[in-house]
């Protein structure tokens, strides 16, 4: 059976809150706001848990890598997988899962694809994701909202496997799903996929009762930055080369007395600027709708934004951070 390359994915609809469609001018501007819509700000102002949906990116396109993700996530037979058709697997997890789904077959046609055509990269064979919520959130309730999430977006279509793993603070779920579906249809993730993903699941959190929602970071004013010390325990394992070298160039030219000027400054306070009108705009609606409390508390929502930051910037800061602390501690008087 030959693989249709039809895009099953199709959810090229507007970014979650879509906040700078407030602030346009003429046909594309939004003049009226849902009752979703605002319940979404309500989450937002308030600061609801944000859900997280990470697609895993290696190891997704052998069967001998899938086998051992599956055996892992698994814990080798400790813990049991449930499949799309509500049976629970432990034993030897991967193989089986494998075999039922007819992966080895899907790896057979890839490498006649790639070896008719080398410029194409190898297939993957399923997509691994992790379906994740902040420490507190009930684990019971987060497997059942996983549960319902991926029912509605993969039964019938994509044969899936998964499992509840709670050995660490934020439960968690790891979901493989099948690349190809019986009919032949690959399943590509996008940037608007993830966007779908994070609020239909979102949504499932809060039918179990658990507050949960789905923004963009520019909307709530947050830059995803890397942590010092998440990057000296990569550097420790080996991992993140390329940014531990970001930040020993951070920290040459902070001795040598400033930062020089980052390129992608101006984009971030472009960003801000359009997320902050559209946020005013917001709030003239929601004055207009009557809704007065929550405009007070969106306008002091906004007004707590930290200042948009680069990560070379947001590197400086911590490291001075780091600097400052250890020289209080050395001004210390010993016993």
């Amino acid at each position: 059976m030959a693989v249709s390359r039809l895009n099953v994915s199709l959810f090229e609809h507007r970014a979650l809150f879509d906040i700078a469609s407030y602030a346009r001018r003429g046909p594309g501007r939004r003049d009226h706001l849902s009752p979703e819509e605002i319940a979404q700000i309500g989450r937002t102002v308030r600061r609801a848990p944000e859900v997280m949906v990470k697609v895993l990116p290696r190891g997704s396109s052998e069967t001998a890598a899938v086998r051992k993700h599956l055996d892992y996530i698994s814990r080798d037979g400790a813990l049991e997988l449930e499949t799309d058709e509500g049976e629970t697997v432990s034993r030897q997890a991967g193989q089986r899962v494998i075999d039922d789904w007819d992966l080895a077959l899907d790896e057979e046609r890839g490498g006649l694809q790639l070896s008719a055509d080398s410029q194409r990269k190898t297939p993957r064979l399923v997509h691994k994701l992790i379906l994740s919520m902040p420490a507190g959130t009930p684990p019971e309730k987060l497997l059942r909202a996983a549960r319902g999430f991926l029912r509605e977006e993969f039964a019938l279509k994509h044969r899936y496997a998964f499992v509840l793993h709670t050995d660490e603070p934020h439960p968690h779920v790891h979901a493989v799903i099948k690349a190809v579906s019986d009919q032949g249809e690959r399943l590509y993730v996008k940037k608007a996929t993830l966007r779908h993903w994070r609020s239909e699941f979102a949504r499932h959190l809060r039918a179990q009762g658990v507050e949960a929602n789905a923004t963009e970071r520019a909307v709530r004013g947050q830059i995803k930055s890397p942590k010092i010390d998440g990057i000296y325990r990569a550097e420790r394992r080996g991992d993140s080369k390329y940014t531990q070298a970001r930040v020993q160039a951070v920290g040459a030219e902070l001795r040598q007395g400033c930062l020089s000027p980052d390129l992608g400054k101006a984009t971030l306070v472009r960003t801000r600027r359009q997320v902050e009108e559209g946020w005013a705009a917001v709030n003239e609606l929601l004055l207009q709708r009557g809704q007065i409390e929550l405009a007070a508390h969106a306008r002091q929502f906004v007004s707590r934004m930290p200042s948009p930051r680069t990560d070379r910037e947001q590197i400086g800061m911590e490291l001075v951070a780091r600097l400052s602390k250890r020289q209080m501690l050395d001004q210390q008087p010993t016993r």
